[in-house]
């Protein structure tokens, strides 16, 4: 369809250009007027990065990383091509490398952003904010990763796959930008073609529909509560969170070694810092470090105030208090390296 311009005496069509024609460059010109103006290609979304390549052996960049304000990744990759490229493929690879990003990793990553625009702006907060959080979700944060793909046009090779991609649960949408010359202006006219303005709302309510139900079929949540009992010791309705606690505790206590603990809990389940230090001081060393996994530790997720440290040579350690059903699989075990029938546990019958 042309784009026209009304008047009261005519209705003209304006002419079509390039942004090659206009000397419009692809980072230099476009990418930087679309991250200042990121409502126009993707509404609701937060710009934490550009050209971001964090990732080991790859020099590949993602023009623009965002975050929407369900707290899903978005991806978003521009072309001033008249056909796009290849750049459905390398947006899929993009969202894959950048899928396990953490909450944590996130706010390092848009406070780099921030110094390098100039901006003196908290990142943490600033991203709390937009997602109307008081305080950071790491189970919800990035559980999806979407794609915003933009051109001047599209092929037809481009949109036969994004419309399987679509189909097969991927979110990835294609936004049209077309250039037109109006006397010494150029005018943009921007539209999303894939999915349809039309289809989009209905498009992802059965997306949410679908994940429900997955949900309601696969995910049972459990309140079981346990009675452990140490030396003859019971100490009943426990959580999992803190029968995997006091298990440890009880471990450590009878001089199991802290590096074999560590060799039994998944990554990123058992931190430790030098010294023996008060709550505080562990959390401000803690703070600091490296995750296994990436990004920094969010101590929120682990027993470290005061009386739940560990103190042992030399060293304070922390534990996670992120445990379900089948990391509890640990409990089984630290026990089974203890001293027979010194330390068991039950499940205690549930409560109707």
């Amino acid at each position: 369809m042309a784009l026209y311009e009304l008047t009261k005496t005519a209705i003209t069509a304006l002419n079509q250009t390039t942004f090659a024609a206009q000397e419009i460059v692809e980072r230099f010109d476009l990418q930087r007027l679309l991250k200042q103006h990121i409502h126009v290609i993707a509404p609701d979304t937060l710009v934490i990065a550009e050209e971001f390549c964090e990732w080991d052996e790859s020099k590949r960049r993602v023009d623009l990383l965002g975050v929407d304000r369900d707290a899903n990744l978005v991806v978003i990759e521009l072309k001033r091509t008249e056909d796009g490229g290849h750049m459905e493929l390398q947006a899929v690879r993009y969202a894959a490398m950048v899928s396990a990003m953490t909450f944590t990793k996130a706010v390092e990553v848009y406070a780099r952003y921030l110094e390098q625009t100039g901006s003196t702006d908290d990142a943490e907060t600033g991203l709390l904010q937009f997602l109307n959080w008081d305080t950071a979700d790491e189970d919800v944060f990035g559980r999806d990763v979407r794609i915003v793909l933009v051109s001047a046009e599209f092929s037809k090779e481009i949109t036969t796959s994004v419309l399987w991609l679509n189909e097969h649960e991927l979110d990835i949408r294609c936004v049209r930008l077309r250039p037109y010359a109006l006397e010494s202006r150029v005018l943009l006219d921007v539209q999303q073609v894939i999915p349809l303005p039309e289809a989009d709302a209905y498009t992802v309510q059965l997306k949410k529909k679908a994940e429900e139900n997955r949900k309601a079929k696969h995910v049972e949540f459990d309140f079981s509560k346990y009675e452990l009992t140490v030396d003859g010791n019971a100490h009943p309705h426990l959580t999992k969170r803190r029968l995997v606690f006091e298990v440890v505790k009880a471990a450590l206590a009878k001089g199991f070694p802290p590096e074999q603990l560590a060799s039994l809990v998944p990554p990123n389940k058992w931190i430790s810092v030098d010294g023996e230090v008060t709550a505080e001081e562990f959390q401000d060393k803690a703070s600091k470090l490296q995750a296994k996994l990436g990004g920094r530790y969010n101590l929120r997720r682990y027993f470290c105030d005061d009386g739940e440290l560990f103190h042992i040579g030399g060293r304070t350690y922390a534990l996670s208090n992120q445990w379900s059903v089948n990391t509890i699989s640990v409990v089984d075990e630290v026990i089974a390296k203890l001293p027979s029938g010194s330390v068991s546990y039950v499940k205690e019958p549930s409560v109707t």
